[in-house]
């Protein structure tokens, strides 16, 4: 499907700097682009590429201003990597193969309820009082327990499994290997050194525009719900556990692990391989970097946060530097102790 530069720029509210007549008709990235495709520039250590690339038009910022001459045309906007990701969205929507119906075989609990255009996958299981809304697609080999509410538009990829009680809301994307609903990690220690297992018995609430990547498991609640807020984004093998609240477009990078009951703010992001241990709450707004222990409550919104255990950014910067410095500095003492 082809597409000219001037209706590209339209669709991304840009402005073509060149020629807008000349068609294109796919997305690459800027140092592997040819003629007849679209690239972006966001991060400036990719400027040189925009200098060679073979692109047809390349997405820039209203400010851009060239070092030198260049033969691609230009699409000038506020925000070039967001407006090249709207430009994906599209490109997926009008090249998407849209599957409706239900495959065979597969099981649909006559208790269950289907909306309209709805797509149920080869061996996908719905268990009874499931609800799904229009437009959700299922895809093969998933499992929805008994009760599991879906909202409309939803896509679940393959390999899901989602246990009983649980609620998706409209609008997420929840891809392969997730598993959501199961028991969190509850063993009561016992005198004679074993251990008894504790019911888990509530479930797991995922509101509306929530993506979830593959392999992540968010367990279930011992009580009440676990809770993913709207907007989240959630990266592959994360762990969630029973009792978590994820604010509203809080965004979780892969391997990090919210321990039980943690509670966390809005608008926050937190590294991959971070752990958060149970029972604290994060600040809205707050950022914990990759590979952080974070072992307390942050209670000032707008902190970014480092290191293990946790520390303010600055600080951390600091002992940095004071950790490259350490080996100069014991062999300046040793130097001096010779001398004394």
């Amino acid at each position: 499907m082809e597409i000219s530069i001037e209706q590209v720029a339209q669709l991304i509210d840009g402005k073509v700097d060149g020629d807008g007549n000349i068609n294109v008709n796919r997305l690459e990235k800027i140092e592997e682009a040819t003629a007849g495709s679209i690239a972006f520039l966001a991060n400036p250590k990719y400027t040189p590429y925009l200098y060679s690339t073979q692109a047809s038009a390349v997405i820039v910022k209203n400010d851009f201003v060239a070092e030198k001459e260049y033969s691609t045309n230009l699409i000038r906007v506020e925000d070039p990597y967001s407006s090249f990701a709207k430009l994906l969205e599209a490109y997926q929507q009008m090249t998407a193969i849209v599957k409706t119906g239900v495959e065979q075989p597969s099981f649909q609990s006559e208790t269950s309820t289907v909306g309209e255009q709805v797509y149920l996958g080869a061996f996908s299981y719905l268990g009874d009082g499931a609800k799904l809304g229009n437009n959700v697609k299922i895809y093969p080999n998933t499992y929805l327990g008994d009760n599991v509410e879906i909202g409309d538009n939803t896509i679940i990829y393959a390999g899901v499994k989602i246990y009983a009680n649980c609620k998706v809301g409209a609008n997420c994307v929840i891809h392969s290997g997730v598993v959501i609903g199961s028991d969190g990690f509850g063993f009561a220690p016992q005198e004679d050194g074993t251990y008894k297992s504790i019911p888990q018995t509530g479930n797991v609430i995922i509101e509306d525009n929530v993506d979830i990547g593959a392999n992540t498991t968010i367990d279930c609640a011992t009580m009440g719900s676990t809770i993913i807020k709207s907007g989240a984004k959630i990266d592959n093998l994360v762990q969630i556990a029973h009792n978590v609240e994820v604010g509203k477009n809080t965004a979780i990078a892969s391997q990090a692990g919210l321990s039980g009951s943690a509670k966390i703010g809005e608008n926050c992001q937190i590294g991959g391989q971070a752990g958060i241990t149970g029972h604290l709450t994060l600040a809205n707004r707050t950022i914990i970097g990759p590979q952080a222990g974070v072992p307390k409550t942050i209670s000032e919104e707008g902190k970014v946060w480092f290191g293990s255990p946790i520390m303010e950014h600055r600080d951390f910067l600091r002992m940095s530097v004071t950790l490259r410095n350490l080996p100069n500095v014991i062999q300046r003492v040793k130097e001096l102790e010779k001398k004394l």
